[in-house]
């Protein structure tokens, strides 16, 4: 009996993952089918490839060099489709992007409506996330990335310069204003967990008052009046109910990046979508940066 790819590929997510729902995750199918192919290349190949455990999928020496062959096949199979997807000249078929989610409502937005409606035969499929997604396995086509430096196996072009600076609600941006020396209570991110540095002497006592791990919940505190926080220019400018105050001045900011994998980058649709980004990138730089105030 033949092996099956699909088998093999099974036997991959499973010593990767050890766990029956953890392979059934990254192969996007249930878990009785992750055990079926299991054991039919168990079968296949003669061999016990797993040790069944009580916390999981305990891969023997065997499996170890299953996996081994399998992941070249898988390798060369994401060359082999990257390939074809760089090759593609119809402006027609899925199209996939990802990008952060709070970029998406304040500046992707029009985007996507002006590359749908002038390419109405393409399915774009948006992945609004700020995890790296992994070009070279096709997680995605492009992505637009804020980072210093999008990373060195892949093709990019720096759409946007950015700057943070602070933000608080109108009334309490007035309050700052009219009483500069007295405590500035902070919202800041958990991973910068401290007043951000640079602060204007002009408002010399400052304090963190909340610390989130989410910036959708720091935007909606900042909102509510709880505090000023230090956001990329763009998102304090586009979020109703806040304001810029002087505490911070504008400091720089990673930039705005689209990369994709230099094998997908010369696709008719990747083009497409690029030219649309670019002519939107040039039209609304004002808003990223200190030289609109």
């Amino acid at each position: 009996m033949a092996l099956i790819w699909d088998d093999l590929r099974t036997v991959l997510m499973l010593v990767r993952h050890q766990t029956l729902a953890g392979a059934a995750n990254a192969l996007e199918v249930n878990y009785t089918t992750v055990a079926r192919r299991v054991r039919r290349a168990e079968s296949t190949l003669g061999q016990i490839l797993f040790e069944r455990l009580a916390d999981g999928y305990q891969p023997t020496e065997i499996a170890k060099v299953v996996a081994s062959h399998a992941e070249k096949m898988e390798t060369s199979e994401f060359d082999l489709r990257r390939y074809l997807q760089g090759a593609d000249t119809e402006l027609s078929g899925t199209f996939t992007i990802t990008a952060p989610q709070l970029l998406i409502s304040s500046f992707l937005a029009p985007v996507l409506d002006d590359f749908d409606q002038a390419h109405p035969n393409i399915e774009l499929r948006v992945l609004a996330t700020n995890d790296i997604l992994d070009l070279t396995r096709l997680e995605a086509d492009l992505a637009i990335r804020i980072s210093r430096n999008p990373g060195d196996t892949l093709k990019g072009l720096r759409l946007l310069e950015q700057e943070t600076a602070s933000f608080a609600s109108p009334r309490l941006a007035d309050h700052i204003r009219s009483h500069p020396t007295e405590m500035i209570d902070w919202i800041v991110y958990d991973a910068f967990p401290n007043v951000p540095k640079g602060t204007s002497p002009m408002f010399p006592n400052n304090r963190v008052r909340f610390r989130f791990d989410d910036m959708v919940a720091m935007l909606g505190a900042a909102q509510a009046g709880l505090g000023v926080l230090r956001v990329p220019l763009f998102l304090g400018r586009t979020t109703s109910g806040l304001e810029i105050v002087p505490v911070l001045p504008p400091q720089p900011y990673s930039d705005i990046w689209v990369v994709g994998h230099p094998d997908v980058w010369t696709s008719k649709k990747a083009q497409a979508f690029r030219e649309v980004l670019i002519a939107h990138s040039k039209w609304s730089r004002s808003i990223f940066t200190s030289q609109a105030d």
